[in-house]
């Protein structure tokens, strides 16, 4: 499971012109899952994601988590953060996980970030066309992938 946190000041998504999620200071997550991904995974990154300490203390040092600045999540699922690009220009996509495996492991990280950050996050819909707009803070981006963890 692969994840691109990026910290925001403002993020939202919208499907067929109507908005479906929008938030303030906090992280956009997009989110990739494939078919090897497990509860297992879900519970890990749901951990690492909400104790992420990037954003600005008073001295100005990355040193404060979600909670500690008020922040929000949006998630949004992307299939493609799991392209292969070795050959040709055209991506593969094999890595990806198909529906029956991705979309209840969205929905478990779903909740998992909910019950990790003790509120209701905002989320984008699996599967759809969405628009996604952002304003990175600082910037920052981190990508964390649940199989690299040592």
């Amino acid at each position: 499971m692969v994840a691109v946190i990026q910290r925001v000041s403002q993020a939202s998504v919208l499907i067929d012109h109507q908005m479906k999620g929008q938030i303030e200071t906090g992280f956009l997550i997009l989110l990739g899952i494939t078919h090897t991904d497990t509860r297992e995974d879900v519970d890990w990154l749901s951990r690492k994601i909400v104790g992420m300490r990037i954003f600005s203390d008073a001295d100005g040092k990355m040193n404060l988590d979600l909670a500690a600045v008020g922040g929000d999540i949006l998630l949004v699922s992307q299939f493609t953060l799991h392209a292969s690009t070795r050959k040709g220009n055209r991506p593969s996509f094999i890595e990806a996980a198909r529906p029956d495996v991705a979309v209840p492991l969205y929905e478990a990280m779903i909740i998992q970030l909910s019950t990790e950050l003790g509120k209701p996050i905002q989320t984008g819909e699996f599967g759809a066309d969405m628009k996604v707009s952002l304003v990175n803070d600082g910037p920052v981006t981190i990508l964390i992938d649940s199989k690299n963890r040592i």
